[in-house]
This record gives C-alpha cells, sequence and structure tokens, in this order.
C-alpha cells in the first residue's frame, strides 16, 4: 500500500537528500511550507480493499483492458479486444452508470471518430473531460503504435468525440502506449505521462511530454526514477500529481506484473522509488493499467486472475486526520 505521508516525511528526513530521491545539493534543505503540509496531513485513505470483479455487463467471456473513469464517476472507459462487431482487433468502449451507487450499464462501443481498422486502446480521459487519449496502430502513425486523442465539446456526452488525431512530436518509430495526461492545478501546465518502447520486450519505460504553449506535446523524456531495466509501464498519476501508479515486473513483483505507487512531496520534486501495493491487490498473474478515481478511492485495474482479463476495482476510504 502507499506509504502513509508522515512515513515518507520521516524517511526523506532520515535519509541524505541523493538516497532520498530528491536532486539537491548538501546544502540545500526542502520547502519548509512542503514539510509542514506533510505533518500536518498525516494519512489521507485508509487501506485498499480487496480488489472486486466488475462483473457483468462490463466484463464478459473475452478481453476487458484498460480503465479510465470520469471525474464524475459515471463514466467508465475501456477497451475490449476481439468483441463482435468490433472495427478492428480492439475497439474503445464506455460504460454509463446513473449513479456511485448504481451498477454499471452496457458498454457501447465509441464510434468511428475514435476507432479504427487497427489497434485502439488503453484510453484515458482528461481531468476536465473535453478530451481521450488512447493508442493506436492504425495507418498513418510514426511507426508501431503511436498516441492519439480527440475532443469533444460537451464533457457528459459520452458519443460527442471528434476525429481522433495523431500526437505528432511525441510519437516516434518505436511504440508509444498508455498516456496518462497531468493537469498542474498549482502551476498550471500540463504533461503526458505515458510508456515507450518495443512492444513485447523488456525495454518500455515511462515517459513524460511537456505540454507546449501552442497546445502540442513536445518529444517526451524518461521519468528516470521511476524506470528499471525490467518492465515499467502504464503510469496513473494521481488528480494533485502527487502519487502515480505503474505496472512493473521489477523485483518485488508477485507475479508476472505488479501494479507499484511512488509519490512525492510537490509537482516540482523527483519522484521516490516506487513500492509495491502488496498481496491485497497484487496476484500471482498480471494486475496491469492502474486508474485512479477523481478522488483518489477508486482503484481501477486489469487482471486475468479468473481467467480472462477483466476490469477489477479496489475502494479505500479518506480519513478525516492523523490516525
Amino acid at each position: 500500500m502507499p506509504m502513509p505521508r508522515t512515513l515518507t516525511l520521516a524517511v526523506m528526513l532520515a535519509l541524505p537528500f541523493g538516497i532520498a530521491g530528491c536532486q539537491r545539493d548538501a546544502t540545500s534543505s526542502p520547502p519548509v511550507a512542503a514539510l509542514q503540509l506533510q505533518i500536518e496531513a498525516g494519512p489521507r485513505y485508509s487501506d485498499w480493499s480487496a480488489p472486486t470483479n466488475l462483473g457483468p455487463p462490463v466484463n464478459t467471456a473475452l478481453t476487458e483492458q484498460g480503465p479510465s473513469v470520469s471525474k464524475d464517476g459515471l463514466s467508465l472507459y475501456f477497451h475490449c479486444v476481439g468483441c463482435p462487431g468490433n472495427a478492428g482487433n480492439s475497439d474503445i468502449f464506455v460504460a454509463q452508470r446513473a449513479s456511485l451507487d448504481a451498477p454499471w450499464g452496457t458498454p457501447q462501443r465509441l464510434g468511428p471518430n475514435v476507432n479504427s481498422a487497427g489497434l485502439d486502446q488503453a484510453p484515458r480521459l482528461s481531468r476536465d473531460g473535453h478530451r481521450l487519449f488512447f493508442g493506436s496502430d492504425r495507418s498513418g502513425g510514426a511507426g508501431g503504435q503511436d498516441l492519439y486523442v480527440s475532443r469533444r465539446r460537451d464533457k457528459r456526452d459520452d458519443f460527442g468525440w471528434e476525429p481522433a488525431v495523431n500526437l505528432g512530436a511525441v510519437n516516434t518509430s518505436i511504440d508509444e502506449v498508455t498516456p496518462d495526461p497531468f493537469e498542474d492545478e498549482v502551476t498550471g501546465g500540463n504533461a503526458l505521462y505515458y510508456a515507450n518502447g518495443p512492444i513485447g520486450s523488456g525495454g518500455l519505460d515511462i515517459y513524460v511530454s511537456t505540454q507546449l504553449e501552442d497546445g502540442n506535446y513536445g518529444p517526451g523524456v524518461p521519468v528516470a526514477e521511476l524506470n528499471t531495466s525490467a518492465l515499467d509501464r502504464q503510469p496513473a498519476i494521481s488528480r494533485d500529481g502527487l502519487q502515480i501508479y505503474l505496472a512493473s515486473d521489477r523485483p518485488g513483483t508477485f507475479g508476472a506484473l505488479d501494479l507499484w505507487v511512488a509519490s512525492r512531496a510537490t509537482t516540482s520534486d523527483p519522484w521516490s522509488s516506487p513500492v509495491n501495493l502488496g498481496s491485497v491487490i497484487n496476484s500471482a498473474v498480471i494486475d496491469a493499467r492502474p486508474a485512479s478515481s477523481f478522488d483518489g478511492t477508486e482503484l481501477y485495474f486489469q487482471s486475468p486472475r479468473q481467467g480472462n482479463f477483466d476490469l477489477y476495482v479496489s475502494t479505500r476510504t479518506k480519513l478525516t486526520g492523523p490516525q
């Protein structure tokens, strides 16, 4: 499970800054305001619950992967591999529910503005709900799988997506996959986290691209503190930018891929070394493509622990004060 912020702070204070992951020289010190905020905040959430299979009609005997939940929690986007009627091998769907306590309705396939004859997968909504990022190997890209974005005017219209466009400079001749946008509420800057490298190899690493003034994303750079020589992919950053989930088969993994989490004190700081979410969340098989709800109380992911890939959710509650 994620380390409580008070514990993270204690570790940071007890270690030299190079070991703690902060790139400062020996004469510098952490921002007093940031440290005070951590001291006062204490733990924010309870432990994660045992994951629950979302069940039908979301999950079927086929392959459901790549979940993403809207800010209001009423729309769940994902891709289905081999579903009847797919435009390609993998199409993007959305399921809706009337309230947070209501069951998910029957998923509906997005139209041709999003789906193509290629592989369309791993959708991820922007926090403002007006953009849908995803990966695709459709023709006309830079090579392999590229990142695309579709836009809509009405953030409540799950079928109002405009034709998807290639993200341009962020894409290369190898694979860019599993995008996750971050809108920094503190600085106003936008970034795009994703994985880059040849699919099917251990070379996948997590990258980040900064949005430029013209609205485009520039070439990405690896996030060194999150990457290893193992497979590191599928980033999912929290709304405040202080936690990031990822899937990895690095040492300490229970199964083929586990869910891990890293943290940082502010959005200007480097990430801590990722921590395994533990055996309550992770299993002996693949647990991957995490997606956090806007309020941080739900964690969606994909796993074949019951056979084919299904979507799962784990929950936790907000705590009112230090425990």
